[in-house]
């Protein structure tokens, strides 16, 4: 069995990751999503081992210096990290997995998957960015004026990812993310691994 593909979702906060991954899950039922831990508080409506696996710094701490987390990083005063081991089991099954995490963490990931295929997220703005987290209701002015700031730094690693959307329209956002995630299954190398068979047969008349 070849293994699962590897994707890893990056965007500043407020860009619309987390919904478009959501919406991303809900169509294309091939896709796994790694649930990471984190040491930030759970926000409303978020529930232990859905959004997050929430633990204590200590917890987090502990699980690092063991190494079981293939990525880790800290954003906002809070740390965040992907499982190590429930990666390799789910990549091992054939599953393709999905990351949601930070430009850091893709970083971390790429240099151990060197085949992870990379999609950032932008705002249409900044003007915009900072409309939706307002918008949430759910921060200090201070919070969202660092929220932007952080999200410019961000921005500035989109290069480093395989392709790039733009969430100016949540349904065309939607279309892009679910081409990118299937045209990967597409390619030559994976299709030789997955349907065997088939090649077998055409190289042979």
């Amino acid at each position: 069995m070849s293994a699962g593909n590897l994707f890893v979702i990056a965007a500043p906060s407020g860009a619309g990751k987390t919904t478009l991954v959501g919406m991303l899950l809900g169509q294309d039922p091939l896709v796994r999503l790694s649930v990471s831990y984190t040491t930030r508080p759970p926000r409303p409506g978020e529930k232990e081992g859905v959004q997050y696996h929430f633990i204590d710094i200590q917890t987090f701490l502990s699980m690092r210096s063991r190494g079981e987390f293939v990525e880790w990083a800290e954003v906002h005063g809070n740390f965040y990290g992907t499982s190590r081991a429930w990666l390799a089991q789910h990549m091992a099954a054939g599953e393709d997995v999905l990351l949601e995490i930070d430009w850091q963490g893709a970083q971390q990931v790429r240099e151990q998957f060197p085949g992870t295929i990379g999609i950032f997220i932008l705002p249409p703005s900044i003007e915009e960015l900072e409309h939706r987290l307002r918008g949430r209701g759910q921060d200090s002015d201070d919070v969202i004026q660092r929220r932007v700031a952080g999200a410019l730094g961000e921005i500035r690693h989109v290069d480093e990812f395989d392709f790039v959307i733009i969430n100016k329209d949540l349904q065309t956002a939607l279309g892009d993310l679910l081409a990118a995630v299937r045209s990967t299954r597409l390619r030559l190398p994976r299709q030789r691994e997955r349907h065997p068979d088939v090649f077998r047969f055409l190289e042979s008349h």
